[in-house]
């Protein structure tokens, strides 16, 4: 053990009376304020030790406004009783300062604060998104979250009853009892504190979630009003499955890409009454879903000009949706709250179809020009570049030989229709003409239809004697066949 962690110090109460106390085990380096240690004389109660004594006659007033001016936190009930921990215990839900720790020197050199069981809770942050509370085996009862939004409004509230405001209110710095629901909040020291002459302000506050008017301002500036934007900003991320009141999707390609803060700071709202200019509500949003005394209370948040609900309307509104909750028949983790229906079944119907089209797109292959993606390396052009040779050398192959044949068959067809002119000549001439216009007429159709497909007949030269010569040999077999004489053709002359 260090030399630290066996010091004792005086403990000072709101009351005068003092006790000396020893520092047990660190339980944790903390932050950029001080350490955690155990405390062998309290159990139930853990010591900050601030890292530097510079501020210790700050921390010493700012201490001393915080045990003079406590905020009243009812019992948390349920069932009408007092609800305790299965050990027992009652439900730490801020670790207030119960007294402020001296030296030997006099010197204010931290404090004493209830100590919260962090093993039971988890950070607010992780029941915001589905994906987190699966993983690590949250609650999915959408219910809960309306009940921690209820119950981080009725923290906030006794806060600001007494004046004191928290400044850097964001999911990370909130703790929720898994079991009940319940908030907790440490770090007490870091608030902006009402004393009674002076106010002791906060040194820091988080991006996302800074409200407008703060953007110019510094942390010993802001108060009740950024506590107001911040408790809207969570409750909406509690209500809306994480999704911030500010993010959502630019209406143009060519529109800069802000950051939340940037967007905060322009007021861009997409979840109002009015349509934000530059981006659409997130498509996974069910905000219209909401009822409308909700959707109002959001609207007086976020809308430039309008007041902001406190943290005692909201609390008041929560409980009353509470209250008036229905409950899907569909999914019983979901609850909704209008005739409108259950909008986290449309949520998620619409993420199931969406997952459908991602699915078929990537089974469906990616053509550029009609050439298949995964056809456009070089190995893979290089081979269909030789197998397109190969094919077109096999079809002139063919082509050649057909041709061949083609041109036979009309060399000889006097020759083959010799032993039928008997036949043929009962037929009479003109039949026999209108036979051969029909035959040239479908060598021509045919010619034409295999230019496309056969390399050979691309060429127009070649595809005309292909048609030219069938039609003297067919003009030479109906002369030899039917006897007309060169001197009948000069008389027809």
């Amino acid at each position: 053990m260090s030399e630290e962690t066996i010091k004792t110090y005086s403990a000072v109460y709101s009351d005068g009376t003092f006790e000396k106390i020893t520092l047990g085990e660190l339980i944790n380096k903390g932050g950029a304020a001080g350490r955690i240690f155990e405390v062998k004389e309290h159990p139930q109660l853990v010591a900050k030790i601030f890292h530097s004594l510079s501020k210790s006659s700050t921390n010493r007033e700012k201490l001393e406004a915080m045990l003079q001016n406590r905020p009243a936190f009812s019992p948390a009930l349920k069932n009408g009783k007092e609800f305790v921990m299965d050990d027992g215990e009652k439900y730490i839900q801020i670790a207030w300062p119960e007294a402020l720790l001296e030296n030997e020197s006099g010197f204010c050199v931290g404090y004493m604060m209830p100590r919260v069981d962090l093993s039971l809770a988890a950070s607010l942050d992780h029941f915001m998104q589905r994906a987190t509370r699966h993983k690590l085996k949250l609650p999915e009862n959408y219910d809960y979250r309306i009940r921690i939004a209820c119950n981080l409004s009725a923290m906030v509230a006794a806060l600001h009853e007494k004046g004191h405001y928290i400044v850097d209110l964001k999911p990370s710095n909130v703790y929720v009892y898994k079991e009940s629901m319940l908030i907790s909040m440490l770090d007490c020291d870091g608030f902006s504190i009402k004393g009674e002459k002076n106010r002791y302000p906060a040194e820091f506050v988080s991006e996302e979630y800074i409200y407008p008017e703060g953007m110019d301002q510094g942390c010993d500036e802001m108060g009740e009003e950024q506590d107001k934007f911040a408790l809207a900003v969570i409750i909406f991320k509690l209500l809306n499955n994480g999704i911030h009141p500010f993010s959502g999707t630019p209406r143009k390609t060519s529109s800069p890409n802000l950051t939340i803060q940037e967007r905060i700071a322009q007021n861009h709202y997409a979840y109002g009454s009015w349509a934000d200019l530059y981006q659409a509500p997130h498509p996974y949003s069910i905000h219209d879903y909401f009822a409308k005394d909700t959707l109002e209370l959001f609207d007086r948040a976020f809308v430039r000009g309008l007041k902001r609900p406190t943290a005692q309307e909201w609390e008041d509104h929560l409980r009353k949706l509470i209250a008036g909750l229905r409950k899907c028949k569909k999914n019983h983790s979901h609850v909704y709250f209008t005739s409108k229906g259950c909008g986290l079944c449309m949520m998620e119907e619409k993420i199931k179809a969406t997952l459908t089209d991602v699915r078929k797109q990537f089974q469906t292959p990616k053509t550029i020009r009609g050439v298949t993606v995964d056809n456009l390396s070089p190995e893979k052009i290089a081979k269909n570049k030789n197998e397109q040779i190969k094919k077109l050398k096999t079809i002139n192959q063919i082509s050649a030989a057909v041709i061949f044949v083609y041109m036979l068959f009309w060399t000889f067809l006097y020759l083959m229709l010799k032993p039928f002119k008997a036949y043929i000549a009962l037929i009479g001439i003109g039949a026999q003409v209108i036979l051969i216009i029909m035959i040239m007429t479908l060598i021509y159709q045919g010619l034409k239809s295999f230019s496309s497909r056969v390399p050979l007949l691309s060429y127009p030269a070649f595809a005309a004697t292909l048609f030219i010569y069938p039609l003297m040999c067919a003009v030479i077999c109906l002369l030899a066949l039917n006897d007309i004489s060169s001197a009948f053709i000069l008389l027809a002359k």
